[in-house]
């Protein structure tokens, strides 16, 4: 079985995105909340999964997918937190409706209504409870930077920031993808910098801090291949030692995973040679940042499956725990879907 951890529903119909473009501009005008999202049809879902998604996933053998709003669209950095409130609730219920359409193969992990100066609070723990609790999704996706790349708020080992939230993931037994984004910061593109600089802060922020030994079954996925982390291993562990840490392995790797969405063969090598195969969890982001065709191979970029059968890193066995029982292992509500009891 074949389990990608990181996709996102980027094939909404147009209407979608048009209601959070006149979201946002009508809270820049008058300061008021549009929420009246437009209605999207059950044809509408299918007409944009299963030409894309789907389509994908069957062409390359992937199983289930664990789904969730399209990320560079959670757009936190834009409008406040009654805007983003509605924002989230929006998008979550059309992963919702996906995964109700196509219940064998997608899986919901929710959006939260983050805000760029405001700590995640209520509102984002009753959307969490909502999601997780009503709607069966088993994680979600959280944002280090919600500025939008000016890293604004505090770090993730604020405790009265961010503690409140890793208290409620823990009670839920979920745990949480590390994803920014959009980015404001002209310095930063979204997809190419401000997502690899997302990553790895995020890491060194639980390198550096006690997170673990405040929360000893908190988990968190970081994506895009661990951003810088793999390249820089002994960066990282010399800066553990020189700080007097831990070894970076006892310090973070109970509770820190990272996923295959790196495109080409030497990166999924690399990955697969230097960080554990407990902590890999296979992913694409398809249909996600780099959609086209690799000239050097002839194969899309995305289709990561391709790099770890081609790996010489990886046998049979490590396939099959990168595959499908890591995944099984962080995300413990994903052992009740029906593909994967048993």
């Amino acid at each position: 079985m074949i389990i990608d951890v990181h996709g996102h529903f980027t094939t909404t119909p147009p209407q979608v995105a048009d209601f959070r473009k006149r979201q946002v501009a009508e809270f820049k005008r008058t300061g008021q909340v549009l929420s009246d999202p437009p209605a999207v049809s059950d044809e509408e879902i299918r007409t944009g999964i299963e030409t894309n998604q789907l389509r994908i996933m069957n062409e390359r053998g992937v199983d289930l997918t664990i789904f969730s709003p399209r990320a560079i669209g959670m757009d936190h950095h834009e409008g406040n937190e009654a805007t983003n409130i509605v924002w989230a609730r929006y998008c979550n219920d059309l992963i919702d409706r996906a995964c109700r359409l196509y219940p064998d193969r997608f899986v919901g992990v929710c959006q939260l209504p983050q805000a760029p100066g405001v700590r995640p609070g209520r509102a984002v723990i009753e959307e969490l409870e909502r999601c997780v609790n009503t709607l069966g999704f088993i994680g979600a996706n959280l944002n280090p930077d919600p500025s939008g790349g000016h890293w604004s708020d505090p770090p993730l080992w604020d405790k009265d920031w961010w503690y409140p939230l890793y208290e409620k993931m823990v009670e839920l037994d979920v745990p949480a993808m590390i994803h920014v984004s959009g980015s404001c910061n002209p310095h930063f593109n979204a997809v190419a910098t401000h997502y690899i600089n997302g990553d790895t802060t995020a890491f060194v922020q639980f390198l550096t801090s006690d997170i673990f030994k405040d929360f000893p079954t908190l988990k968190f996925i970081i994506p895009h291949g661990g951003g810088a982390v793999p390249y820089h291993w002994g960066r990282y562990r010399g800066i553990a030692l020189d700080m007097g840490l831990p070894p970076l392995e006892d310090k973070v790797l109970s509770n820190v995973f990272f996923d295959t969405c790196v495109y080409h063969q030497a990166g999924i090598d690399l990955l697969l040679k230097v960080v554990p195969t407990a902590n890999i969890l296979f992913a694409s982001e398809t249909v996600g940042a780099v959609q086209g065709i690799d000239p050097l191979t002839g194969h899309y970029f995305d289709d990561t499956r391709r790099y770890i059968e081609g790996s010489e890193v990886a046998n049979e066995a490590i396939r099959r725990r990168v595959y499908s029982e890591n995944a099984l292992g962080v995300y413990p509500r994903l052992r009740a879907h029906p593909r994967c009891c048993g």
